[in-house]
C-alpha cells in the first residue's frame, strides 16, 4: 500500500492534518463508528473534561482499529464531532498528541455539533482506516 500527502496549501501541516491523501495498492478499508469517552460497558467517562473525553476517545478508536488488526498509523480519514468547538480547540495538543507520536496526518474534518448521544459528551471521533 502506498499512501502520497495532497496539501496544495501548507497551513494544515501545522495542525497536524493533510489536506487530501491518495491511497493506492491493495489494502483492507475499516470504517469505525464514532467513538467517545465511554467505558467498556459503553457508559460516559470523564464528564466536563474536554481533554480526559480526548484521551479516552482516541484510545477507543486505537482499540476499534487494534481488533481490527489495524492501529493509528493506518488512519487515512478522521472526523471530530465537538459540542464545543473553541474547549476542543483548547485541548487540541491532547489529540495532536496522540496522533503525531503514531505519525499520523490524516485528512481531518472538525464540526460542531449541538450535542452527542450521551449529554454529557463533549467530543466523538470517526475513522476510517487502511491496511
Amino acid at each position: 500500500m502506498e499512501r502520497v500527502t495532497v496539501n496544495p496549501w501548507s497551513w494544515s501541516v501545522g495542525f497536524g492534518f493533510n489536506q487530501g491523501e491518495v491511497v493506492s495498492g491493495r489494502g483492507r478499508l475499516v470504517f469505525c463508528a464514532g467513538q467517545a469517552a465511554t467505558d467498556a460497558e459503553g457508559r460516559p467517562v470523564y464528564e466536563g473534561d474536554m481533554a480526559g473525553q480526548l484521551e479516552r476517545s482516541v484510545a477507543n478508536l486505537e482499540a476499534v482499529l487494534g481488533a481490527a488488526g489495524m492501529g493509528l498509523p493506518n488512519l487515512v480519514r478522521l472526523t471530530v464531532y465537538a459540542t464545543d468547538v473553541d474547549l476542543l480547540l483548547e485541548h487540541y495538543g491532547v489529540l495532536a498528541g496522540r496522533l503525531g507520536a503514531a505519525g499520523v496526518a490524516s485528512v481531518m474534518t472538525v464540526l460542531g455539533v449541538p450535542r452527542l448521544v450521551f449529554p454529557s459528551l463533549l467530543v466523538e471521533l470517526e475513522g476510517t482506516a487502511v491496511g
